[in-house]
């Protein structure tokens, strides 16, 4: 499958239910991405991959003027929705993150959070982001761990669905220092800080409720199956986050890295 056929369909997929309920569990990692990247009055702020647009509002009210981009154009509505409930001002556009539709040196701060990730060309994405970033300008990016949280459910889903198409970059790869090194350490000086954003909920079966219902990739893959597979998916779910019990519900881990970069000359 070419990747345009491919993004196409990721462009449906990650608005394929309230994106907003995932995204809601995701503060503990907004914060820290805001605390090492405080807004500046008036900076140019790029968010790509935006999603409902958590972090473009934020920079927002902290006094940048802002850009958020978006693969799915539903997400962006929502995004648009959201903003205008919190007077944010910020321009958002439908595009893609390996295509940008800025100038060269455009933006002083260039973010996004646990979203370039999932971009099937990591190369492409990479030289877009430094493409748009002016010289000592900042990066911000958020990305799981690349084996544990969230890749860990990812290996559950993988089991229900064709492997992906050749030449796509594993996501859970952004977490890796070293890959990020290879992708982005020749246009941007980095380093790297570690945090945890737990997932939690009433029970192992909550999750599920909550991702089947809401989060694009498991709403639409599980949409595509047939009851058999459907509900042998669910038991594996519950049962791998049932490993997670606290005495209010469940709670599993989340490990991600915040790569932070400057802008080489």
């Amino acid at each position: 499958m070419p990747f345009e056929e491919l993004k196409a369909k990721q462009s449906v997929m990650w608005g394929n239910g309230p994106y907003q309920r995932i995204s809601d569990h995701l503060a503990i990692a907004h914060d820290h991405m805001m605390r090492a990247l405080e807004p500046r009055s008036g900076e140019r702020w790029l968010d790509v991959a935006t999603g409902t647009g958590e972090i473009a509002i934020r920079a927002a009210l902290g006094g940048a003027d802002v850009t958020g981009l978006d693969l799915a154009p539903d997400l962006i509505e929502t995004a648009r929705e959201r903003a205008g409930k919190q007077a944010a001002e910020v321009a958002f556009d439908v595009g893609d993150a390996e295509a940008l539709p800025y100038n060269d040196a455009s933006f002083d701060t260039v973010t996004s959070s646990f979203g370039v990730m999932f971009a099937p060309d990591h190369g492409a994405v990479a030289r877009e982001l430094a493409r748009v970033c002016r010289p000592g300008g900042r990066l911000g990016l958020l990305t799981w761990h690349p084996s544990k949280g969230v890749a860990e459910f990812f290996k559950v889903m993988a089991a229900y669905q064709p492997p992906p198409p050749p030449g796509v970059g594993s996501p859970f790869a952004w977490g890796d220092n070293g890959h990020l090194d290879e992708l982005l350490g020749g246009s941007f000086e980095l380093r790297y800080e570690e945090g945890d954003c737990p997932q939690p909920a009433d029970s192992a079966e909550a999750t599920w409720e909550l991702f089947s219902s809401s989060y694009g990739p498991t709403k639409t893959l599980v949409d595509s199956l047939d009851e058999d597979k459907r509900e042998a998916m669910h038991a594996e779910w519950v049962e791998y986050f049932d490993q997670f019990r606290t005495d209010s519900g469940v709670s599993q881990p989340r490990p991600y890295v915040l790569v932070l970069g400057e802008r080489r000359a």
